[in-house]
């Protein structure tokens, strides 16, 4: 097949990108609404966080699988599965006042978009022309990349007016793609009789289940999150073992083989605790230490999510005409500067600092968050690119639940009820401390994966 570039082909890509966008965007969203829903159900902080556990939760079992849902179903047939799944859930929380119908409609919202993340990227990388997938996986991360920094926004908009509209206009939304999706979506490639072993399902369940509970136990108990922690081991390890001894896998472990798409993995998933960190401090460093309100400090998160999203496209060019290296350094050039300035300037109290250190970090995220998956998606031959894109985006899912745990831990090691302000202010610098060290790490991992891969300039020329 000759592949181009068309108005279908655009369609198609803005069509599942929209559906992605409004899965990630949600997410992010319905954390500033805890407290009005807390009051409005009359329940508690653990309990109302199972809005988002039980979301993650689904999204991260349905991801792994979406390689064998590739290969087994048509893209069309896929997608119209998964509008269906997020439209439904989407109706339910815009007309129920009860908790357990919500939670209902949040875990079938998880279903549409543990399908619809990956369908996005597969789009991208089965039909379009190999010297434009750069620009086009840029576009792809255009979409969701600004979506987890939108959130706190669009929630902390709209809970004071009415909590409902949050799932409502976004229902509106997803009525919109799912008709460019009939439109434009096509196939080109043959589904396969594949067969889905439910058995390693099972083990992914209990693995992502063990280890996202583990992470939100371990604020409130080390003792709790070990067990989940080490139950989340068992079915790694059981996953693992499973998958070395049939024919057909869930996921190609040995993907893995590879040692510069290991590398750009382990890169890619540092990427998203930094942002995901970032996103994390900032809005309540900005309330807390700087004496915003909770909507300004959601509002001065949108510029450096701009930026970078708008950033992506263009990195995605610079990919395209001259390879991986010169995107990944801007980006890890700014992202340091960022996160540096975020850390010398914690205790400053300063909003707009902290925002000029976001807006740098973002920029280094606009340039290398798609180059890193688009080259490492490239160390794999072709036929693998399916696994590998699974791969991407279930641990995109995992680090953003690692990093918003992990990060609010350090934070809330550090704050006293005595000296509130001053804490939360040495608790942000402590947890910019460790994002520093993890850039130190992401700039070695990175530059072993680039030096040990492929380049686009040396597949031209093989």
């Amino acid at each position: 097949m000759t592949r181009k570039i068309s108005t279908k082909l655009y369609l198609s890509i803005v069509a599942t990108g929209l559906m992605a966008f409004c899965g990630v965007l949600i997410e992010t969203a319905m954390n500033v609404t805890f407290p009005t829903l807390m009051k409005q159900f009359n329940v508690d902080t653990a309990t109302i966080q199972w809005l988002t556990t039980g979301y993650l939760l689904v999204v991260s079992i349905i991801i792994p699988i979406s390689g064998i849902l590739k290969r087994r179903f048509t893209t069309m047939q896929l997608f119209i599965t998964a509008s269906t799944f997020f439209i439904v859930g989407l109706l339910i929380c815009t007309i129920t006042n009860q908790f357990d119908v919500l939670l209902v409609g949040r875990i079938i919202q998880g279903l549409g978009t543990g399908i619809a993340l990956p369908l996005m990227f597969n789009i991208i990388l089965e039909q379009a022309p190999f010297e434009k997938i750069g620009l086009l996986m840029g576009i792809g991360t255009l979409v969701t990349a600004i979506a987890p920094a939108l959130g706190p926004s669009y929630g902390g908009l709209l809970i004071g007016i009415n909590w409902h509209l949050i799932f409502g206009i976004l229902l509106a939304v997803m009525v919109l793609a799912l008709i460019l999706g009939l439109f434009s979506i096509t196939q080109v490639s043959k589904p396969e009789k594949v067969h889905l072993d439910f058995p390693s399902w099972i083990a992914i369940a209990i693995f992502f289940g063990g280890a996202i509970l583990g992470l939100n136990n371990i604020e409130s108990s080390l003792s709790v999150a070990g067990i989940y922690g080490l139950v989340g081991i068992i079915g790694l390890i059981w996953f693992i073992i499973r998958s070395t001894r049939i024919s057909q896998p869930i996921v190609r472990l040995n993907v893995f083989k590879n040692a510069s798409f290991d590398f750009h993995i382990i890169s890619f998933v540092i990427f998203q605790i930094m942002n995901v960190g970032a996103a994390f401090v900032l809005p309540n460093y900005l309330q807390i230490v700087a004496h915003t309100s909770s909507l300004t400090a959601g509002l001065m998160l949108l510029p450096g999510a701009a930026l970078g999203a708008v950033l992506a496209p263009i990195s995605g060019t610079i990919y395209d005409r001259h390879g991986a290296r010169r995107p990944i350094t801007i980006a890890l050039i700014f992202q340091a500067l960022g996160v540096v300035f975020l850390m010398l300037e914690a205790m400053s109290g300063s909003s707009i600092t902290q925002l000029i250190g976001y807006v740098l970090m973002m920029v280094g995220t606009g340039f290398g968050m798609s180059t890193i998956i688009t080259n490492g998606l490239a160390q794999l031959p072709s036929e693998k690119s399916v696994d590998g894109n699974a791969v991407f985006n279930t641990l995109q899912q995992f680090a953003g639940a690692m990093g918003t745990a992990v990060v609010s831990l350090v934070v809330a090691l550090a704050q006293t009820k005595t000296d509130y302000v001053h804490t939360t202010a040495v608790g942000a610098q402590h947890a910019f401390i460790l994002l520093v060290i993890l850039e130190v790490i992401n700039i070695i991992c990175i530059y072993t994966g680039l030096h040990f891969g492929k380049s686009r300039e040396k597949s031209a020329s093989d």
